[in-house]
C-alpha cells in the first residue's frame, strides 16, 4: 500500500538545538564550576529525554504549574550531570538548569531536514508534525522555520492530549486525511513516538541520529532522514 502520509517528530528528528545543546550545558555547568564529560552529555540527555517521555505518558508537562515544572526540570538536569561525571542535589541542578534557561538558543531544523520534507511533498505525500511542545503548531513551525515545507504542525496543545497517547495521533489523520495502515511516523522516542504511533496502527521508524539504539529491532531503524527514501519503498512493496 503507498503511504500518503508520512509524520514526524520535531525534537530530534527534524530539529535541535542551536547552539547544540552540549554546548549549552557546558557553559552553563562551568559558570558553577563544573567541567562536563562531553560523552557524558548526551547520554545523560538521552537518559532525560527518556524520562521526559514517561513523565508525559502520565501526568503531561503542559499541565504543570511553576513549582512542578521547576522540580521536574531540576531532576532533569540532575540526571544529565549524572552522566556527566557529577552527582550533584537537586538544588543545585535546578539551579544549573536555570542558568541554562538564561543562556540563548533556539531549535533549528538539522541539515537534512527541508531536503526530505521537500522530496515527500514532491512525490505527492502529505507531510505532518506531532510535537508534544505546548504552544500552539503554527507558532512553533513558524519559530522553526518549517511552514513552508510541511502541510501541517500539531502539537499537543492543539490536540489537548500529548504523545504517547491516541487522540493526538488520531488528530494528524484527520488532518493527512487518511487512515492509519497509509501513514509511518519517524521519531526518536520509543516511548513517546514509536509506541504511541504503534497503537492507533500507524507504522513507525525510530531515527537514532545519536546511535543509542543500535540493537533496536522492533520497527525499523534509520539514523538519518537520508535513509527514509529507501526504506519507504521497501515498505510499500512488502
Amino acid at each position: 500500500m503507498r503511504c500518503k502520509a508520512v509524520l514526524f517528530d520535531l525534537y530530534g528528528t527534524l530539529a535541535g538545538f542551536d547552539p547544540p545543546r552540549e554546548q549549552i550545558q557546558t557553559i552553563s555547568a562551568k559558570l558553577h564550576g563544573l567541567e562536563l564529560d562531553p560523552l557524558g552529555i548526551l547520554k545523560g540527555y538521552g537518559e532525560a529525554d527518556d524520562f521526559m517521555a514517561a513523565q508525559n505518558a502520565v501526568a503531561p508537562m503542559r499541565k504543570m504549574n511553576v513549582e512542578e515544572l521547576a522540580a521536574f526540570f531540576s531532576a532533569y538536569e540532575q540526571i544529565i550531570l549524572r552522566h556527566a561525571g557529577h552527582e550533584v542535589d537537586l538544588e543545585t541542578a535546578g539551579e544549573i538548569w536555570t542558568t541554562i534557561r538564561k543562556q540563548e538558543y533556539g531549535l533549528t531544523p538539522f541539515a537534512d531536514t527541508v531536503p526530505e520534507l521537500n522530496r515527500l511533498r514532491d512525490a505527492g505525500r502529505t507531510v505532518g508534525v506531532v510535537s508534544n511542545m505546548a504552544d500552539s503548531g503554527q507558532r512553533v513551525a513558524d519559530q522553526v522555520g518549517l511552514t513552508d515545507h510541511v502541510d501541517f504542525l500539531i502539537t499537543s496543545r492543539d490536540a489537548g492530549a500529548n504523545k504517547p497517547h491516541p487522540p493526538i495521533f488520531l488528530h494528524a489523520l484527520e488532518q493527512a486525511n487518511c487512515a492509519a495502515e497509509e501513514a509511518v511516523l519517524i521519531g526518536d522516542s520509543i516511548d513517546s513516538d514509536i509506541d504511541g504511533a504503534f497503537a492507533v496502527g500507524i507504522k513507525p521508524i525510530l531515527i537514532d541520529r545519536d546511535n543509542r539504539h543500535r540493537d533496536y529491532k522492533s520497527h525499523p531503524r534509520i539514523t538519518s532522514l537520508g535513509e527514509l527514501e529507501v526504506l519507504l519503498k521497501a515498505l510499500e512493496s512488502s
